[in-house]
């Protein structure tokens, strides 16, 4: 596993088309995956593709713990239209200390249930696909949108390599290939950025590029 991107692990729940396509993703970007399911077929069509992968029934709290859930910082509920499930299941996660928990809805009233229950992202899959959800599970990234001939603008938080410098001094375009669209700061709207512009600590940027090269601007530690 030394290829996998910086020791990150995250379990995937339910691996149906979502969760499934999800998975491969975040096993694409170099993330260890354990893939649950209550259903045998899917773990199995997953099982050589997963780091792990088991047969579990996730509304039940011992067999999460049993599972080493506890030891994920991430998690994904990716169950399909089984509210009922997918909702006793992320409150599990979050009373079993699961620090970032992204869940799936079948509409917006469940994503509102989701949140209450202990969601810190919620998903509605006719607008975020497994591709850009991984992209989002995987780093700094608080959005990521795609577009043609492999370009792509995210929101990220300030790498501490551009903190407390003009943007010009620190050579973001040349040495990443990215260029600094817009700085949000906390309270306020986004503002144009410019060579000038210094960004802060708690500072929110709009970043567009090369698919590759914002991939590696976010990852910055």
């Amino acid at each position: 596993m030394g290829n996998r991107k910086q020791g990150q692990r995250v379990v995937v729940i339910g691996l149906g088309r979502f969760g499934g396509s999800l998975a491969s993703e975040l096993m694409g970007a170099g993330v260890e995956v354990l893939g649950l399911d209550h259903d045998p077929r899917r773990v199995q069509r997953y099982a050589d593709e997963l780091t792990h992968t088991a047969v579990a029934d996730t509304t039940d709290v011992e067999a999460l713990t049993q599972l080493g859930v506890t030891s994920f910082r991430r998690a994904v509920v990716g169950i399909g239209n089984d509210i009922e499930a997918s909702v006793l299941t992320t409150s599990l996660l979050d009373e079993l200390g699961v620090a970032r928990i992204w869940a799936k809805a079948v509409n917006r009233q469940h994503g509102r249930i989701l949140e209450r229950v202990g969601a810190h992202h919620v998903v509605l899959p006719e607008h975020d696909m497994g591709e850009r959800v991984a992209h989002l599970v995987t780093g700094r990234m608080l959005d990521y949108i795609e577009f043609e001939e492999d370009y792509a603008i995210i929101k990220t938080t300030a790498p501490a390599e551009a903190v407390g410098r003009p943007l010009g001094e620190t050579q973001v375009r040349r040495r990443y290939g990215v260029t600094v669209v817009g700085i949000k700061r906390p309270g306020a709207g986004f503002t144009y950025a410019t060579a000038e512009s210094t960004v802060a600590g708690e500072d929110i940027l709009l970043v567009a590029g090369r698919r590759n090269d914002v991939e590696r601007f976010a990852d910055l530690t």
